[in-house]
């Protein structure tokens, strides 16, 4: 099974690290070609405004290609006790849905994104040189995925924690900004008018024209994930 992790750190303008696992699939078959699905509609409607651009060449691609859905609407789970904070996710969600189709579901086995309102893990670590822990500045919400095979397709899983500790308006720039990683964007905006920007920043931003245009870009790039395989690893025809 391959695992990768995007982190979102609130106090620092850092990029967040790419981390692999290469433990990769239990399976002896190899793995489909890359190739490209067709856009989701709303999304091959779109159009770019007003000459924006897009930050695509900061999204990094995975060992199985681009990290998008091919099967829509995709399944979400939110896993909260406190509804105000349902809501918040709810309008982080309705808002991606314009460009991508998406639909709440109500057991988490079921999910493609899983939503928790917990908080991320530390990442402390052992500096073995220095014999002392180090303690990285502090995440506020993280995306991770893992990647495996399922009705013999290759398939994605994504898993996002907010930290309960933030404010609403602060919750709810986080729930857009990893809804952004979990359909697809695996990468940071440098321009903090984006909701991909790297940081927390005092102005909450809304999803921006360049947001959608690196979207709309990432969901063009070839991928292994979402192709039937036979038994050596060749696509099958739909």
């Amino acid at each position: 099974m391959l695992r990768g992790r995007f982190s979102f750190l609130g106090l620092a303008a850092l990029a967040s690290l790419l981390l692999f696992s290469y433990s990769l699939i239990a399976d002896s078959r190899s793995l489909p070609e890359l190739k490209t699905h067709p856009l989701p509609a709303n999304l091959a409607q779109w159009q770019e405004q007003n000459q924006s651009g897009d930050y695509f060449d900061a999204v990094e691609i995975s060992p199985v290609g681009a990290l998008i859905w091919s099967q829509f609407p995709v399944k979400i789970y939110v896993h909260s006790d406190r509804s105000s904070w349902l809501s918040l996710v709810q309008q982080a969600i309705a808002e991606w849905g314009q460009y991508l189709p998406m639909e709440l579901v109500n057991r988490a086995e079921l999910a493609d994104i899983l939503i928790k309102r917990e908080l991320p893990p530390s990442g402390v670590r052992f500096n073995a040189e220095t014999g002392k822990l180090e303690l990285p500045r502090v995440r506020s919400a993280i995306t991770q995925y893992e990647i495996f095979v399922k009705e013999n397709r290759l398939t994605h899983r994504m898993s996002i924690q907010i930290s309960p500790n933030l404010a609403d308006r602060s919750a709810l720039a986080a729930a857009r900004h990893e809804l952004g990683h979990a359909l697809g964007i695996w990468g940071h905006s440098p321009l903090e008018t984006d909701v991909m920007y790297f940081a927390q920043t005092r102005d909450i931003a809304p999803i921006s024209s360049r947001d959608i245009n690196t979207l709309k870009k990432v969901y063009q790039q070839p991928t292994k994930l979402g192709w039937q395989m036979d038994q050596l690893g060749h696509l099958i025809p739909e």
